[in-house]
């Protein structure tokens, strides 16, 4: 094809969830629903941290900054992927494309590293409880958080820059409802292996190394609850950190399963199934799980209702 007359492509056409009609009304439907709770369970929680002096905590300001970016993280691809459900033609223009490619890929990233942190978290507020205070104050987690979004907004330059800079000739036709490296990168018109190689190992580089991190802490937290005599203290300790980690499951099983493997033909089907569950149910459930498990948060919950 590089010998060949070449078009360059000014907009992609995204297929989205289904191509047919009769249930695109239903779909609508269900992920506007899906999202309206989206807002108000994150926007819910946010309100909840910020209002209650009780909750002005390092395990709460995480949280609440979680809930933060589930709004921005959700609202990259779903509004689009909305209009796309109304829409004859599903149509996003190249930079359209790659700009919802950086904000994805960046708050993305910046959920990988903010769930790392909050394992960390955890890990000293259970495996170092006398020196919590110390150790994880206020400013520190600030300055955890601001950390998690530069250096997550700055990560995901690199790979927009490079893809970006591939030949797109045609076709334009994007087999899924947000622009993602893997459709992306079959659309090019020359495949570079070692171009798609580097994107893989950088993503893995960075998945693999929060995934560690965070599974390094929870096998400390697990060996030091082993060791509380009380089975309440135990069963308190683990209740403490069990929403956090389906958390973390959830979100790391879709996402190792998206973007750490071979390039090639993959069921896009399954693709999009997948996708769904990091990109619309996680965010859904984290204010959920959170509240439902945490006893400090619901009872801020109970006191607000009886205001």
């Amino acid at each position: 094809m590089e010998g060949g007359n070449q078009t360059e492509v000014n907009e992609f056409i995204l297929y989205g969830l289904t191509i047919s009609k009769g249930s695109q009304a239903a779909l609508f439907t269900l992920f506007l629903l899906l999202y309206s709770l989206i807002l108000i369970g994150n926007i819910a929680i946010i309100v909840l941290v910020w209002s209650n002096t009780s909750l002005h905590k390092p395990m709460y300001i995480f949280l609440g900054n979680l809930s933060f970016l589930e709004i921005w993280y959700t609202t990259t691809t779903i509004p689009k992927m909305l209009s796309g459900l109304l829409s004859k033609i599903n149509s996003i223009s190249f930079k359209g494309c790659f700009t919802q490619f950086y904000f994805f890929f960046s708050c993305g990233a910046t959920e990988h590293l903010l769930l790392t942190v909050m394992g960390y978290d955890r890990y000293l507020a259970i495996c170092h409880p006398l020196r919590y205070n110390t150790l994880m104050s206020n400013n520190k987690c600030y300055i955890f958080i601001a950390s998690c979004w530069i250096f997550a907004f700055c990560w995901a330059s690199f790979l927009v820059i490079t893809i970006s800079k591939l030949p797109f000739c045609g076709p334009n036709k994007i087999n899924h409802f947000l622009c993602d490296p893997g459709p992306l990168l079959e659309l090019s018109c020359v495949r570079y292996l070692r171009t798609e190689l580097t994107i893989t190992l950088y993503i893995a580089l960075l998945v693999f190394t929060t995934f560690v991190f965070t599974f390094v802490s929870y096998a400390f937290i697990i060996q030091t609850i082993l060791k509380i005599p009380s089975s309440s203290g135990r069963s308190k300790a683990f209740s403490t950190c069990a929403s956090h980690f389906t958390v973390v499951s959830i979100f790391y099983g879709c996402v190792m399963y998206m973007y750490i493997r071979p390039s090639g033909n993959h069921p896009f089907p399954i693709d999009k199934v997948i996708a769904v569950f990091y990109t619309v149910v996680t965010p859904l459930l984290n204010p959920v799980i959170y509240t439902l498990r945490n006893k400090e948060a619901l009872e801020a919950v109970k006191k607000a209702m009886k205001l």
